[in-house]
């Protein structure tokens, strides 16, 4: 391996042992989630794949670009996001972490927060239910595959659209990120709440909106919904040693990785996620699966050795703008920019056709993305600066958990949203997170504020410090 490989190791493990010791800073954990994403995507790419195959396909040049890239976008945030952290949230920098109170002294079992919980569940209720009212019309009360897939064996999805979108086909996108982020919020109030009516609606609303994920061929969805409420349990809820909790997160791990591999069977060969998990284990003799997908640092490598022969050029941050406004429903802007088609032209896995159709898109990864938009050396700053921006973000949601229940849901979920967008920043994965935050700022403007549920959750806080 090329010296700057180890170089990001060294970078990872300081700047990691910085942001643990800051934890309950607000801004601690969330780097730590930062530099976790890029050990898996880049760091753990070189081990897990065949490095072999990459040198003599991509060349050692364009590797060792690759890797003082990686160890620059890992300086460059370790050194900028507690500096970004202070600037955006300069008010809150007298409170301390309400996510690490919650793990150490145990606030969430407070009376009042326990009752905030319970007026929680209620909103998301009325929002779910009014949600899947509007599914059961999508698909026209066929309810069968929509809630119990793994009894059909097909799954039917009620916001599906064309790959571009056409007039104002973005609602139905919205409204499928918004079903996400109440799934996970159920998933979180069934591992936290002890009220047993309220477990009982988030345990019923979990029962049916889990396997629309679990049997959907999409990872991304799969993790941003269940492992929020299994983080919460075993943080949050469960009494036990730090090992102990350890060991469960590492035996929860094993179980998904399982999965995993046969959401990848059934990708591979073409079969429902349904049918490949009842054939698990029958075949013999068959090669283990590998996930695919975890190959950001190769796909660094090919856009090193793409610019270095002038086969594609950055294109001075047009991508990031794509990403931007994307949200924009196509019906108001006809030529809105498509993320990506310029990358996945030059990687020859893009058509530019009358419709201009793209046939597929290239997943570039969070530090790819910014070599693609500004170059090899700026390129990995801007990607590194967009990091700490959303690690500030998270900070924000922790400290202002202690008045807002609601934005604990946020920042669990933010964590696991964090590993997901190091396959590209973009606003389609994001999309859950910000939506929950719309959610809560209407719920807010609707009920005059949160002062009177901040004033219930420190005082909570002040009782259980005692």
């Amino acid at each position: 391996m090329p010296l700057p490989y180890y170089l990001s190791w060294i970078a990872i493990f300081a700047f990691g042992l910085h942001a643990f010791m800051a934890r309950e800073k607000a801004w601690g954990i969330p780097a730590c989630a930062v530099l976790a994403t890029t050990i898996g995507w880049y760091l753990f790419d070189a081990i897990y794949n065949d490095y072999a195959l990459y040198i003599v396909t991509i060349g050692q040049k364009s590797l060792k670009d690759s890797w003082w890239q990686v160890f620059l976008f890992i300086c460059t945030y370790g050194f900028i996001a507690p500096l970004i952290h202070r600037s955006i949230n300069r008010k809150l920098l007298g409170k301390s972490s309400f996510v690490i109170g919650c793990y150490k002294n145990r606030y969430l079992d407070s009376p009042q927060i326990q009752h905030s919980l319970d007026q929680t569940s209620k909103a998301l209720l009325f929002a779910w239910l009014s949600l899947m009212a509007v599914a059961i019309y999508q698909v026209g009360g066929n309810v069968g595959p929509l809630f119990a897939p793994y009894l059909s064996g097909v799954k039917i999805d009620p916001w599906s659209r064309s790959r571009l979108g056409a007039g104002f086909d973005a609602l139905l996108a919205f409204a499928g990120y918004i079903q996400l982020i109440l799934t996970a919020g159920f998933g979180v109030l069934f591992a936290v709440s002890k009220n047993p009516r309220t477990r009982t609606i988030a345990g019923i609303v979990c029962l049916l909106s889990f396997p629309y994920y679990l049997f959907d061929r999409t990872r991304n969805t799969m993790l941003s919904t269940m492992v929020p409420g299994v983080l919460a349990w075993i943080f949050f809820r469960f009494r036990g040693s730090l090992i102990l909790k350890i060991f469960i997160l590492a035996g929860a791990f094993f179980v998904a990785n399982s999965w995993m591999t046969t959401v990848m069977a059934s990708r591979n060969e073409s079969r429902s996620i349904f049918s490949a998990s009842t054939e698990k284990g029958k075949q013999e003799g068959t090669e283990p699966i590998k996930h695919e997908g975890l190959n950001m640092f190769e796909e660094l490598g090919w856009i090193n050795l793409y610019i270095g022969s002038g086969h594609y050029k950055p294109n001075s941050g047009a991508r990031y703008f794509a990403e931007l406004v994307n949200p924009i429903p196509r019906a108001l802007w006809k030529n809105k920019p498509l993320i990506g088609i310029d990358y996945a032209i030059a990687r020859g896995q893009g058509d530019t056709g009358d419709d201009g159709l793209v046939t597929a898109t290239i997943s570039t990864g969070m530090i790819g993305q910014g070599v693609v938009n500004f170059g090899g050396f700026f390129g990995p700053v801007a990607a590194a600066t967009l990091m700490a921006l959303w690690t500030a973000l998270l900070a924000r949601q922790d400290l202002m958990a202690r008045h807002e229940l609601g934005r604990l849901l946020l920042y669990v979920s933010g964590l696991i949203l964090t590993f997901n967008i190091g396959r590209d920043i973009t606003l389609l994965v994001l999309y859950p997170f910000f939506f929950g935050l719309g959610m809560l700022w209407a719920w807010k403007t609707l009920h005059g504020g949160g002062s009177k549920e901040g004033e219930l959750i420190r005082r909570a806080a002040r009782e259980l410090r005692k």
